[in-house]
């Protein structure tokens, strides 16, 4: 898993505790932005259904449901939301 705010790759082997930081950038790790179910697209922002709605999603939160995201959800460090916009939606030539 990847860190939400600065993007350091974290081992989750084991299972992210409700208290435990990115090594990095001290941010806390089990927050929504880093779970599996995430998806702004849907009804609270989380697939799944069961979930009570939490709303603070970068704020650590005792969901019993949070499982680890494989997909990298933070930019590289140092990226601005336009740099990453621009690339997102650049031309290709």
């Amino acid at each position: 898993m990847n860190c939400w705010k600065c993007g350091e790759a974290v081992d989750t082997r084991e299972r992210v505790g409700f208290r435990d930081h990115c090594p990095r950038c001290d941010r806390a790790l089990h927050v929504c932005l880093n779970c599996e179910f995430y998806d702004p697209a849907y009804n609270n922002q989380c697939r799944e259904t069961m979930a009570e709605r939490i709303v603070d999603k970068d704020r650590a939160n005792f969901c019993d449901f949070f499982a680890p995201s494989g997909k990298p959800r933070a930019a590289a460090p140092g990226a601005s939301p336009k740099d990453q916009l621009e690339a997102l939606f650049k031309k290709k030539s």
